[in-house]
């Protein structure tokens, strides 16, 4: 069964169709669209510059490039699944509205309020992807690495280049040819990071409570793969399944449970 998302998750094109989009009282267009690239603080041609806000999300303000991907990963800490990244490119005149809408660090946002936040940063988007390491590529690659890997992919992921990557933490993405920029808990500085970390968790959330449905010895749909008291529990009294990170040190000396692998690719 596929997830309540939209197949090519992400891709979305501004120029192809007509937008409205109300700041206060102000409305752009696609339109403008051009000008909305080139002149970021300005919404119309007869609208006041807007000034950068004090708020510690907006680092992009210090950014001189205007396509800014902003590039988190989440699942990092699972037993269970793949780790998942997203990218997303904000037009900088609306990072100011989704900070006042409450756009920021996923871990700090309850479950049914990031997923009212998911579908109001898709709607603004210039564009966003999303980009999945498996569970073998963890356990062969190690944890960081996938991560990394997941990133990569979300970021080409992208039909519209970024000038600059702005993403979380303090490991480059190897073998990136698109310019990046390293930010230690980024969700608290970026805007572009924390929409980022917004829809990776929503779209991850989404695929363990489908998943809970394949493999309902594990609680997944409250759990989300990690490793609570009752998942532990389950894994010593049932064993793991191919979906578990051999890698991890709870996993490594559990018994097999053999059930059918779901695919992926119904999903992605």
């Amino acid at each position: 069964m596929p997830l309540p998302l939209t197949p090519q998750y992400g891709s979305v094109n501004k120029l192809s169709i007509v937008i409205l989009v109300r700041v206060g009282g102000l409305c752009i267009t696609s339109r403008d669209f051009s000008r909305w690239l080139t002149e970021p603080y300005c919404l119309t041609p007869h609208s006041p510059p807007l000034t950068p806000h004090p708020s510690p999300l907006t680092h992009e303000f210090d950014c001189a490039e205007d396509l800014i991907a902003g590039v988190d990963e989440v699942g990092r800490g699972a037993l269970f699944g793949v780790v998942v990244a997203a990218a997303v490119i904000l037009p900088k005149v609306m990072l100011l509205e989704l900070g006042d809408l409450g756009v920021k660090d996923s871990k700090k946002l309850s479950p049914s309020r990031r997923e009212q936040l998911a579908p109001q940063i898709e709607a603004v988007a210039i564009e966003f992807q999303i980009g999945v390491a498996t569970v073998a590529e963890i356990d062969e690659l190690n944890i960081l690495q996938a991560s990394l890997l997941a990133m990569k992919r979300s970021i080409l992921g992208l039909t519209i280049a970024p000038e600059l990557c702005l993403i979380d933490g303090n490991r480059q993405v190897p073998d990136l040819a698109i310019p990046q920029q390293t930010l230690v808990k980024g969700e608290d500085r970026s805007i572009s990071i924390a929409a980022a970390s917004i829809l990776a968790k929503v779209w991850r959330d989404r695929l363990m409570t489908e998943l809970a449905d394949v493999y309902p010895l594990y609680d997944l749909a409250q759990n989300k793969g990690y490793g609570t008291a009752k998942h532990l529990m389950a894994i010593e009294k049932s064993g793991i399944c191919i979906e578990h990170r051999r890698s991890f040190a709870p996993i490594k000396s559990a018994a097999d449970c053999v059930i059918t692998t779901p695919n992926y690719q119904e999903y992605l």
